[in-house]
């Protein structure tokens, strides 16, 4: 039986791992330990998010860069084989063009690609409702409704009419996260840096921004220019999660603090006290538990962006961010300077649940009791841009009661 039938037909925790030199899968033995590394698979393309579906087991990674333009791969075998889907050209079908011998060491074929030289990358992949979304570099949201086939722009998105005032953020104007609502195919969130949080709840045809705060008189002029002003969050959203339940509460964490908005983005909260840091990177939910989160502080943008006093710790709030706990066990202490990117965290849906990060010294950490205690489960991989959990035989998210 090959690595791919065994973890579909066990059940197994497979860990989908993007990195800049291709995709890697880790896969357990069916109890969380025992952890197995194989990969890279994408013909070492930088692979900027991997996602499955749990029930057929289907995979894709989404990437490309300036030289291979943006595509997206798809095994349908558990990472024994992989096709690519190429959506924009890069400087490599220039070269190609021209240079015959190139060409036939790349193995190019001239071949017409469906968005022209429209974008440079796939950052952000969700599938949903049997509907396979994608966001790319520069900003716009594509969809697939055959599984990555073929793609259409969204242009509901693309033609905002906030778009001609988006501004990039330190990766360029990236549409890096897409939240959807698992009770309801129309409503679905994304996040833009730095533009902030759009939501749709008619399949996409129409989109708010919602980036408006709360509590926007409790909010001092923090001096920072991706800081909350004007009544509104900071724009450049890092990531963010939707909570279980028939509730649209959400998360996000931002370039400058951590917020939770319980009506769907509309309005944003400020639940950063208590943490050593307004910056960081990737944010985390419960699968069972609204209340209960996880965030991976950084010293600050202009710090190094490593672990405060270079001593890393998982951050856990259990009554939404109310307050926090630092969770260090197994994690290192000292002179540690990773960094853990924005896509770089998932977790299954075990009880107790998983969670698990990757760093940018490529190093995957492992947590089997919701953060209390760490393993470091693989070491040496390429800069891994993001972690993400296929896990057939976990237990599904259910409503809050």
């Amino acid at each position: 039986m090959s690595q791919g039938e065994h973890s579909m037909a066990s059940g197994n925790i497979q860990i989908l791992v993007g990195t800049t030199k291709g995709a890697f899968l880790i896969s357990d033995d069916g109890d969380r330990r025992g952890w197995r590394v194989t990969g890279p698979f994408c013909e070492g393309w930088p692979i900027n998010h991997v996602v499955g579906d749990p029930e057929s087991g289907a995979l894709w990674a989404g990437g490309g860069d300036d030289f291979h333009g943006a595509g997206i791969w798809r095994s349908d075998n558990g990472g024994e084989s992989w096709t690519l889907a190429r959506l924009t050209k890069g400087m490599m079908d220039d070269w190609a063009a021209n240079d015959p011998e190139f060409a036939e060491m790349v193995g190019w074929t001239e071949a017409p690609l469906p968005f022209g030289d429209a974008f440079s990358q796939v950052w952000s992949l969700c599938h949903a409702h049997g509907t396979l979304y994608a966001g790319t570099k520069p900003a716009g949201l594509l969809q697939s409704r055959d599984d990555g086939v073929t793609w259409d722009m969204v242009d509901g998105l693309t033609n905002h009419p906030s778009a001609e005032s988006w501004t990039p953020g330190g990766a360029g104007l990236v549409l890096h996260t897409i939240v959807a609502d698992p009770g309801n195919p129309g409503k679905l969130w994304v996040a833009i840096s730095a533009a902030g949080v759009f939501a749709t709840e008619d399949g996409g045809k129409t989109w708010d921004r919602r980036n408006r705060l709360s509590n926007a008189e409790a909010q001092p002029d923090h001096g920072h220019p991706a800081g909350p002003q004007g009544g509104e969050t900071g724009h450049c959203v890092h990531n963010m999660t939707r909570a279980p339940g028939e509730e649209d509460v959400v998360y996000q964490q931002n370039h400058h603090g951590v917020w939770r908005s319980a009506d769907g983005g509309r309005s944003w909260d400020d639940i950063t006290e208590g943490l050593p840091s307004t910056f960081g990177f990737p944010i985390r939910v419960h699968p069972r538990d609204p209340n209960t989160i996880w965030t991976l502080p950084l010293n600050g943008d202009m710090a190094g962006r490593f672990p405060p006093e270079a001593a890393a710790a998982v951050w856990r709030s259990r009554d939404g961010g109310q307050s926090w706990q630092d969770l260090r066990t197994g994690l290192p202490q000292t002179a540690c300077y990773f960094t853990v990117l924005r896509q770089a965290m998932g977790g299954d849906t075990r009880d107790p649940a998983g969670l698990y990060f990757g760093t940018n010294s490529g190093s995957v950490f492992s947590s089997t009791d919701e953060g209390d205690t760490w393993d470091e489960i693989a070491r040496h991989l390429p800069t891994i841009l993001a972690v993400e959990v296929l896990d057939p035989a976990g237990q599904k998210a259910a409503p809050a009661t």
